[in-house]
């Protein structure tokens, strides 16, 4: 089977290290690449952005398969193009995945389906959204209604904090993205990050891992893509695991079919617990960042088949089994992150993490010159590491980072401290 991969991330070179591993697969084709996932595939001199160039692409060189990584190219229908030129794609066409790229939307939806989320308001006007403040009380959470790279968030801790977040936003904080936003009641819990593949019929569950937004330790600081990740998570209990497929992941794909525009890819739900009781904080139509990296460590079975499945209608064949090990992800970025950062330099001793016990380094945001690898992105390097439980999963990646050579580069110190918690 031949397949196209886009993206160049950290999800990306994951997936890509998973593919690259079926038998099924003949030639993996990679737009754009990154220098770490460029060992698995060949790269065709595309724009990631060009969605005609895209679809052609996979024309020209026989594609059976394409599997998109990121969200924008969903946003601007990829997957329409290349279905309406016989191509299977993994991911959900442009309306269709809007339960991402609009929180409005996704309300919406979840309203119709009956499934748990925090009550919520959407505006377009300051004034508006300043009054309807005053239903909930503080924290206030503000959301930009488009995409904004995982950043579009602000959790307010005062009125004056909201306030302004309100004015940012909707002075074009996020450009088009924060042109409407929505104000939802604050939600108590723990959150977890839950995955499910559908071809817009039959669901297969995978598993749950749960991340660390904010950019420093002790979860302070803005919050981010990502800067961590872990599964299994102590949180997401098997009683949780069912209420949420009875909930919230079912109801919402019987909705979206019987609306007509039927899901297809992996389906992310983030979701809030409490007292073993989920409520969905949001969607997103691609795995998680940096949660599919923990997920591809873990799986134990051939990822293609199920995403071919997926994108031809027949998940009910496929099943999947996993690892009953832990996984844990640090991730290093550019000092700065998420503000301004610099880009251009050098990382060394990135092979020397490698060869460490249980450790894959998965590249994020790097680039090669003049023979060097050199950091190109905010989210730069994810260390993971597996182990028989979190603890020892986490300590394995610190020794991973440990072997990494690079003085412009950050990184938290307690990932995975809610779980090793737990556990003691």
């Amino acid at each position: 089977m031949k397949v196209l991969l886009i993206g160049g991330g950290g999800r990306e070179h994951a997936l890509g290290w998973k593919i690259a591993q079926s038998p099924h697969l003949s030639k993996l084709y990679l737009i754009p690449g990154n220098p770490g996932l460029n060992q698995h595939g060949e790269i065709l001199d595309v724009s990631a952005n060009d969605i005609p160039g895209m679809t052609a692409a996979a024309q020209t060189h026989g594609v059976d398969l394409v599997v998109v990584g990121p969200e924008a190219p969903l946003s601007e229908g990829l997957g329409d193009a290349l279905r309406a030129a016989g191509i299977a794609c993994f991911g959900p066409d442009k309306k269709p995945a809007r339960l991402e790229t609009s929180k409005k939307f996704m309300k919406e939806i979840c309203a119709a389906a009956g499934a748990p989320t925090a009550s919520y308001g959407s505006f377009e006007d300051k004034t508006a959204a300043k009054a309807f403040l005053k239903s909930f009380d503080p924290p206030f959470v503000i959301k930009a209604d488009g995409l904004a790279a995982g950043k579009g968030v602000v959790i307010a801790e005062t009125l004056h904090d909201a306030e302004a977040a309100i004015d940012d936003m909707l002075a074009g904080q996020f450009g088009d993205a924060s042109a409407s936003i929505v104000i939802e009641e604050f939600m108590a819990g723990e959150e977890a990050s839950f995955f499910v593949l559908t071809d817009g019929d039959a669901i297969l569950p995978l598993i749950a891992a749960q991340d660390h937004k904010r950019a420093y330790d002790g979860d302070k600081g803005p919050n981010t893509g990502g800067m961590g990740a872990y599964s299994p998570a102590p949180v997401f209990t098997e009683k949780v695991r069912e209420r949420t497929m009875e909930t919230i992941i079912r109801p919402v794909i019987e909705e979206m079919k019987a609306r007509g525009e039927p899901y297809q890819g992996v389906l992310y739900a983030g979701l809030m617990v409490e007292n073993e009781t989920p409520r969905l904080v949001e969607f997103n139509a691609r795995f998680g960042d940096p949660e599919c990296q923990v997920l591809m460590r873990l799986l134990n079975s051939d990822l293609l088949p199920a995403l071919h499945a997926a994108a031809t209608g027949t998940l009910s064949e496929v099943s999947l089994g996993w690892s009953d090990e832990a996984c844990a992800l640090i991730v290093m970025a550019a000092e700065g992150y998420p503000g301004a950062y610099e880009m251009g330099s050098i990382i060394r001793g990135v092979d020397s993490a490698n060869a460490q016990p249980g450790v894959v380094v998965f590249h994020a945001g790097t680039d090669e010159r003049d023979g060097a690898l050199v950091s190109n992105g905010g989210r730069v390097l994810n260390i993971t590491a597996t182990g028989p439980d979190i603890k020892s999963a986490v300590a394995q990646a610190y020794e991973g980072v440990a072997a990494i050579d690079w003085r412009q580069g950050f990184y938290r110190r307690d990932i995975g401290w809610r779980a090793i918690g737990s556990t003691k």
